[in-house]
């Protein structure tokens, strides 16, 4: 037995992590109650104006769903790592780890869980966040993490992006992470603007609005791949180095800016070339109603109106005498 258990007294305990984002949770079950709302009254729809209704409903809250989400997740640009590495500053002792990083708009994330996660007497599962968004100051978060003694491995690459870094990558990703959210902002309130032109059953217009929201989403994108695919910045464990890919978040953002390109396209060429199947897929085709209501008009002979009461030939007028009650 070794004082303080063979650990330096200045070292918290381990931070697990949080099983699931609580931001991203919070935003994909507002959007599926809604829903759930609209495929409960899905049965009061008649004929195949359901079908086109519901996958409208769908993609429409997909499409929002994913440029909502997107501006708080953390895998914009994700590395994992394993390595033989040193734990604490100042001890020799190695530990086997999984390294990660997660760039997002708002900050960075990194990952340090053990294989086995129980070693040295500890428990080595850490999932520290150091963010660099409006008023927030990223090399103060890393002081504080020099100062709650965070392991090694966590501070050897958030020191990567710190502004004293001769990396120089912390201004670059900071920008493009801020023009980035706010292209994104943009594009959620012009796909806001196109549900509505569309529930006024002005297609036509909306298709126009979504393929705005398509080019803000795609600028967005390519704000991110500029800064990335020019900076260069290695961080070595050893023989092994951590490398960076696109992530997850990335690449739904590209499926859902290519989504709504295709449909403006397809709203807009379709209205130019038939209007009658952009009416159709948009429950605006009101030739069955009002063939019916013309075959109900014929019956009545010789002329029929919603105000006429009833219309008599002249020839068959008869005298009607009145008797006062």
């Amino acid at each position: 037995m070794t004082l303080w258990n063979g650990s330096y007294p200045f070292y918290p305990g381990a931070n697990a992590c949080f099983p699931f984002d609580t931001t991203r949770a919070v935003i994909v079950t507002v959007f599926l109650s809604i829903l759930v709302m609209f495929i409960i009254i899905l049965p009061g729809i008649p004929g195949r104006r359901r079908l086109f209704w519901f996958l409208r409903l769908v993609l429409g809250l997909f499409m929002g769903a994913v440029i909502l989400t997107a501006q708080f997740t953390r895998d914009w640009e994700t590395g994992w790592v394993q390595a033989n590495t040193s734990y604490k500053s100042f001890s020799p002792v190695q530990v086997n780890v999984d390294i990660g990083l997660h760039i997002g708009l708002a900050g960075v994330n990194v990952t340090l869980r053990g294989n086995p996660v129980n070693q040295i007497n500890e428990t080595i599962n850490y999932n520290e966040h150091f963010p660099w968004n409006f008023g927030v100051d990223y090399d103060h978060s890393y002081n504080e993490g020099l100062k709650k003694g965070l392991p090694r491995p966590i501070l050897y690459v958030a020191e990567k992006f710190s502004t004293q870094s001769p990396c120089a990558v912390h201004r670059q990703y900071r920008i493009a992470g801020h023009y980035m959210s706010l292209t994104l902002w943009l594009a959620f309130c012009t796909w806001l603007v196109s549900i509505l032109l569309f529930s006024m059953s002005i297609p036509l217009y909306g298709g126009h609005m979504l393929l705005l929201t398509a080019t803000l989403i795609l600028f967005s994108l390519l704000f991110f791949s500029t800064v990335r695919n020019t900076l260069k910045c290695p961080i070595q464990f050893g023989p092994v180095s951590l490398k960076t890919d696109y992530g997850e978040s990335f690449w739904l953002t590209l499926a859902t800016g290519l989504l709504c390109l295709l449909l403006g396209l397809g709203i807009i060429i379709l209205n130019s070339v038939q209007p009658e199947k952009l009416k159709l897929i948009f429950s605006l085709d009101k030739s069955s109603k009002e063939e019916v209501w013309d075959k109900s008009c014929l019956a009545a002979k010789p002329s029929c109106s919603a105000q006429d009461g009833l219309i008599v030939p002249f020839g068959e007028l008869c005298h009607v005498t009145a008797t006062q009650l």
